[in-house]
């Protein structure tokens, strides 16, 4: 199965753990395609056809970014308006997703056991990430299970960011 993953972090520079994970995902050739949206676009002005190319040549998609203000990076929004259109991504002719795998790989900065109906934020990362299952269920996409790492605001140590990354590597061979 060809994956892509969709690297998309406004400050990758000074991410401890995105900046891992991508390091990790290089060192394994074969295992995706990696393509970063704040490093080929930042202007902002998203190559609609060359997106809707990479998402057409592969089987399956994992979106990776900082989850932050209980949603995504702004240009990765920006992604999904442009990119999943009329007629390619939905409405009568639109069944280029269809049947296509998609996944969310998250860094978290908050503590796991704030994510609890019973916690501090009162949402699970599932429920906050439902938008996300909508708009695939709604291209005929199926959705898969999510990689998270919490904590990451805190002072995770390099040992703990490292084992993540084998973590996210295991997650992409599945």
């Amino acid at each position: 199965m060809n994956t892509l993953v969709i690297l998309a972090h406004p400050h990758l520079e000074t991410s401890r753990v995105n900046r891992r994970w991508k390091a990790e995902l290089l060192k394994h050739p074969g295992i995706c395609t990696l393509h970063e949206l704040y490093h080929d676009y930042p202007d902002g002005q998203i190559d609609v056809p060359r997106e809707q190319r990479l998402l057409e040549e592969h089987d399956r998609t994992i979106l990776q970014f900082p989850f932050y203000w209980y949603s995504y990076p702004p240009l990765l929004k920006k992604w999904f308006d442009d990119v999943f259109t009329y007629g390619w991504a939905y409405g009568s002719r639109g069944d280029k997703l269809k049947g296509k795998a998609m996944g969310l790989a998250m860094s978290i900065g908050d503590k796991e056991q704030h994510y609890r109906a019973d916690g501090p934020i009162s949402f699970t990362v599932d429920q906050l990430t439902a938008p996300f299952q909508a708009s695939l269920r709604h291209v005929g996409a199926i959705a898969l299970p999510h990689f998270a790492v919490y904590g990451a605001s805190f002072q995770m140590t390099d040992e703990q960011i490292d084992r993540s990354a084998e973590a996210y590597v295991r997650y992409l061979k599945k």
